[in-house]
């Protein structure tokens, strides 16, 4: 007992902290993808946090897997080369032990990772819908920060503000620069660039909203070029485009579970498949984690480290390979994800026996020569 618990000590604390490595790297590069699609217009910053709390759930349930993969090669690769496994062998620990032992931490991932991949996860993707439908109703004025050149759209519209009332309804010192394509004439003109004095925004009765300039001038033309047309005016009106706003989620995705059961559709069949594969990951990266981390003092403990890190992404792009596959109706429903999950069992098996397999069969073969 006193062994099953020094190991699981030194194998849960490796995984939090291999895992809050990796969730800084995976949380820093996406919330750098949703600031970069704040400044440009097409979302509210004051949502950017609650965006990344509810994606969390979503980012746990394949960091776990992959922490805890990382923490076995790295916890028992220091006890290797500290030589505590050889203390521990001479005792009676043998591999099969240490993947039993290893199993429990194991089991309490793989339940955090099933509630993460059948509860949690699909809640966060559908309150980051909820806030995608709010942002819909909203225009790029919306978004607007006063004081700031701000390219919005496709980066064809460039707008600056200096004031901005608190309500975001009220503008002064307005200037609008787009290149305008929508037709022949504009795209002649090539540039439409809007001066105001002031601006304010109008919702007409369809929902459309417009931001209505005061007091102001309008230059068309192409840059480079001294033919432009300037036009003065009190009012001109402006149609405010809604900014379209991509995440990369699927409806399916933010379905819960429970609706997925029992659905006949392929594609949701398959959704449930993955919910229920990543716990099943677990358990099978723990069975070839143990063998992997078993190195020579004199090799050093990241000698296995790539070869293992890249049969773990061997094991997941097989798996998305395969999830992809079954919602094209190329793997049977039967079959499913399954089979993947076979084929590292497998391998992990022959690893986990094939060191005493070899062993036993050195001995054999030694005692048939002195016998012989």
């Amino acid at each position: 007992m006193i062994v099953f618990r020094y190991l699981s000590r030194e194998l849960l604390i490796t995984l939090s902290a291999v895992s809050a490595v990796l969730l800084v790297i995976i949380m820093s590069g996406r919330f750098i993808k949703y600031l970069a699609q704040a400044a440009q217009g097409l979302l509210d910053p004051g949502v950017l946090l609650l965006i990344m709390a509810f994606r969390l759930p979503g980012f746990l349930q394949l960091i776990l897997p992959l922490g805890l993969f990382l923490g076995i090669l790295l916890a028992y690769g220091r006890l290797y080369l500290d030589s505590e496994m050889t203390v521990l062998s001479a005792t009676g620990m043998s591999q099969r032990r240490l993947v039993l032992y290893s199993m429990a931490p194991a089991a309490l991932v793989a339940a955090l990772v099933g509630w993460l991949s059948l509860g949690l996860a699909p809640q966060g993707i559908a309150q980051v819908d909820r806030i995608l439908n709010q942002q819909d109703s909203l225009t790029e004025f919306d978004t607007l920060m006063p004081g700031r050149f701000q390219t919005l759209r496709d980066g064809s519209r460039v707008t600056y503000t200096r004031e901005l009332s608190a309500d975001g309804r009220e503008l002064s010192g307005v200037f609008i620069s787009e290149t305008t394509t929508a037709t022949r004439a504009a795209k002649d003109r090539g540039v439409s660039v809007l001066v105001a004095e002031r601006g304010r925004q109008e919702v007409q009765d369809d929902g459309s909203r417009y931001l209505i300039l005061e007091n102001g001038y309008r230059y068309d033309g192409k840059p480079g070029q001294a033919d432009y047309r300037k036009i003065q005016y009190d009012t001109y009106g402006v149609l405010l485009p809604r900014p379209e706003v991509s995440l990369e989620l699927s409806e399916r995705e933010a379905m819960p579970t429970r609706e997925l059961l029992g659905q006949d559709d392929v594609r949701l069949r398959s959704e449930l498949q993955w919910r229920l594969s990543l716990p099943v990951l677990v358990f099978i990266v723990t069975l070839l984690a143990v063998p992997l981390a078993r190195v020579n003092p004199r090799q050093g403990r990241f000698l296995k480290l790539l070869p293992a890190i890249l049969l773990y992404m061997s094991y997941l792009a097989l798996l998305i390979a395969a999830r992809g596959a079954l919602d094209k109706g190329r793997i049977p429903m039967a079959l499913g994800l399954w089979w993947v999950h076979g084929v590292f069992l497998g391998i992990g098996l022959l690893m986990l026996f094939w060191e005493p397999l070899r062993l036993r069969f050195k001995k054999r073969r030694a005692v048939e020569v002195i016998g012989g």
